[in-house]
């Protein structure tokens, strides 16, 4: 009787040893994850710290650098000397219409609004079809409105400025899913202000292998003055 009184004591013994080891090997485990947790949390040692990327000149894309004056500086121009053809290059019917009054207002020489379309063949066919899945707004113009670019880029917060093998000076903007609004008036460019270069340009030049031109029909500054 005693020998079994005595046997069953140990197991209990052994059961509470086993309780307590497991016991502080979990409340050991458990601690060691609080304190990690806590540390990633207030970004200790930079842990669990969110790097922004970094958002590269003109979203990537290479620009062109505005073109300087006998001065030798490159200014802004007058809004009113910038013809523009406002697209939308999304689903949200009346997109353009509205950014385009805006720009009106804004004294831009708008010359045509409407969808942005793209040339595609159907049946051996050249058909224009709507695109309406524009992820970045995009300027699109040719090296004779570089400056006129980069004042209409100024009176927006998400434009890249995409320089083509056009001729003429029609600047397409291409309303994508970036935008939001334009940019604050009073911040926008002011003509005859000094034009700030995007980082790592290439003068206009310079530039070769450029996307092709659309068809529309030739615009120049001149027109806006003789009207």
């Amino acid at each position: 009787m005693t020998q079994q009184v005595y046997e069953r004591e140990a197991r209990k013994a052994y059961v509470r040893r086993r309780q307590t080891v497991v016991f502080s090997i979990t409340g050991t485990a458990l601690a060691i994850i609080l304190v990690v947790a806590l540390m990633f949390n207030f970004h200790l040692f930079g842990l669990g710290a969110y790097v922004t990327p970094t958002t590269e000149p003109n979203y990537g894309n290479v620009a062109p650098c505005a073109v300087a004056g006998k001065d030798g500086k490159a200014k802004y121009v007058a809004n009113g000397s910038v013809g523009i053809r406002v697209l939308n290059g999304t689903a949200h019917l009346g997109f353009a219409k509205a950014v385009g009054g805006a720009l009106t207002k804004r004294g831009f020489s708008v010359q045509f609004i409407g969808n942005y379309q793209v040339k595609k063949i159907v049946k051996g066919k050249p058909v224009m079809e709507n695109v309406s899945n524009v992820e970045r707004t995009t300027i699109y113009f040719g090296k004779n409105a570089v400056n006129e670019a980069y004042t209409l880029a100024g009176n927006f917060t998400d434009a890249t400025m995409i320089m083509t093998a056009r001729e003429d000076q029609l600047i397409d903007v291409v309303l994508g899913a970036t935008f939001t609004d334009l940019q604050n008036e009073d911040a926008s460019p002011q003509e005859g202000k000094e034009i700030t270069n995007v980082e790592g340009c290439k003068a206009a030049d310079k530039m070769t292998n450029l996307p092709a031109d659309t068809d529309h029909t030739a615009y120049t500054a001149q027109q806006t003055q003789q009207q």
